[in-house]
């Protein structure tokens, strides 16, 4: 079970949000690249870096501080997402050192956009399934889909995606625990991993989310309860490790 933090950027800053409501932030930090190197420092192995405004204006607004943290750590796995709806957005960010590229509303409006995307940067592109009662969101969640999130993501899987991170919009933010149970039901409808987002608040959801890594279930992205203390980040990996040695014996 792999930990990502997140590192949400508005404005330039290091920010949360509450149910993905731009106007209903958080911020933690002035300086993004201290946040990436203070997860660093304290044993992620992978970073969750979103462009908060590119989802909104639908193409990137803070690509260069992602650039510059992916240059800043080149042997750290990055993936990135928010605003990216096109070929040489991913090649840009591909260039600069990221390693994973996370397609979300583009996916959704334009799906076959996926599987030319896999074509031409196998290993490289993850899709972000963000749902509210089992439908997809777009637009940084300000309009929600027709599509089934199980329906989509089982295409996405046959064009070849990495990975889905599937967030419960309803959960994200507000510190309520994750939605096991949505999260494994999409987990056991695909083979390719699922990354659990949203919700995730102490280290019970850490125990809780370790029980279904047989289920498909490769990791989670942390959040507002990394920044306001509710989970140490460090403390939650070791268990996660812990549990995981344990269930694959």
């Amino acid at each position: 079970m792999l930990l990502i933090p997140a590192i949400d950027l508005k404005d330039g800053k290091c920010v949360r949000l509450r149910q993905g409501r731009m106007q209903d932030d958080t911020v933690f930090s002035d300086n993004p690249l201290e946040v990436a190197e203070r997860w660093v420092k304290a044993g992620a192995r992978r970073l969750h870096i979103v462009d908060l405004n590119g989802a909104i204006a639908g193409r990137p607004v803070n690509a260069e501080i992602i650039h510059r943290i992916a240059k800043a750590h080149p042997d750290m796995p990055i993936q990135a997402g928010g605003g990216i709806r096109d070929e040489d957005t991913i090649q840009s960010y591909l260039d600069a050192g990221v390693h994973y590229v996370i397609i979300g509303t583009k996916a959704v409006n334009t799906p076959h956009f996926v599987a030319d995307m896999c074509l031409e940067f196998p290993g490289h592109i993850i899709v972000g399934l963000d749902a509210r009662d089992g439908k997809v969101a777009i637009e940084g969640w300000s309009k929600l889909s027709n599509h089934d999130v199980i329906d989509i993501a089982r295409r996405f899987e046959k064009d070849g995606v990495e990975a889905i991170i599937y967030t419960d919009i309803g959960r994200d933010g507000m510190m309520k625990g994750v939605n096991i149970e949505a999260t494994v039901q999409l987990a056991r409808a695909i083979t390719i991993p699922v990354i659990a987002s949203g919700g995730i608040t102490n280290l019970d959801d850490i125990r809780a989310l370790c029980k279904v890594t047989q289920d498909g279930v490769m990791g989670a992205v942390v959040g507002r309860a990394i920044y306001e203390g509710t989970l140490d980040f460090a403390a939650g990996q070791k268990l996660a490790d812990k549990l995981s040695k344990k269930s694959s014996k």
